[in-house]
């Protein structure tokens, strides 16, 4: 499951390459507001800050409308239960479908994520700007917008070649974009509130995976998140921000596979 914004080839073919080496079927998907999935267009304007100060006047969902989206899609695919994983809103939404969803749930990953609690994973200032500026119009807005960001909120310890991210970023632009889907994305992260109680209701195998260097979901989210999931294992990332280097996904890789194996040892 993808963060906000971010579309399925968030996930690199590779990196899904390598986990049906591993003897699993991957699916990925668009979110809602996303990528090639349904625009949800029409009503107000999404307005995060105002949604944060309590008027929720353009939230037109929540993450548990996007994880019912996500059940909708095992239906559609004939998969009764899957292996959860997800990063930074994905892994928001993959929290709440193993709540509200235990038997569609094997096992969780939840990555780079919080518990939507204002006293745990609160961006730095600098990371804060970033959510705060206008959307990106042409691009050539989006494509600085996102180098710019990647400056910010990227791994210090696994820095990414910027000619292959400005190519990356180019082909997701070409593929859809949808400024104002991001922003009520947005919206529904914030109108879905503190989920610490709803948390404690999940009872797949779950790990939590973050990285040291998160500037955007600081790693107190992350710690926040393994503590409210009884039996969950935390994961800390040294020099990991909150991107998806390739150099992590050895690691990640690992770890998914060592959790499911939990799933595959329950009675």
């Amino acid at each position: 499951m993808a963060g906000l914004g971010v579309q399925l080839t968030g996930w690199p073919e590779e990196f899904c390459d390598e986990l049906v080496d591993r003897g699993f079927y991957v699916v990925r998907y668009d979110n809602r507001d996303a990528g090639l999935s349904t625009v949800f267009d029409g009503g107000p304007r999404p307005n995060p800050m105002a949604v944060y100060l309590g008027d929720r006047s353009s939230v037109a969902y929540t993450l548990e409308d996007m994880a019912d989206d996500a059940v909708g899609l095992l239906d559609a695919l004939e998969i009764h239960a899957a292996h959860l994983v997800g990063s930074s809103m994905g892994a928001m939404v993959g929290q709440a479908l193993a709540a509200r969803y235990p038997e569609r749930t094997l096992s969780l990953c939840s990555i780079s994520a919080t518990t939507g609690s204002s006293e745990v994973g609160q961006p730095t200032a600098e990371a804060f700007e970033l959510l705060a500026r206008p959307p990106a119009r042409t691009r050539e807005e989006f494509v600085e917008a996102d180098i710019a960001s990647h400056r910010v909120l990227g791994s210090p310890v696994y820095p990414g070649d910027e000619a292959e991210m400005r190519a990356e970023t180019g082909r997701a632009y070409d593929r859809s974009f949808v400024p104002e889907g991001t922003g009520r994305q947005l919206c529904a992260i914030i109108a879905s509130g503190d989920r610490t109680a709803s948390l404690a209701a999940i009872n797949a195998p779950t790990v939590v995976i973050h990285g040291t260097e998160d500037k955007l979901i600081q790693p107190s989210g992350g710690e926040a998140t393994a503590k409210a999931i009884a039996g969950a294992d935390l994961v800390m990332i040294e020099g990991m921000g909150h991107d998806f280097p390739r150099g992590i996904w050895p690691q990640v890789i690992d770890t998914i596979v060592s959790n499911a194996a939990r799933a595959d040892a329950r009675p």
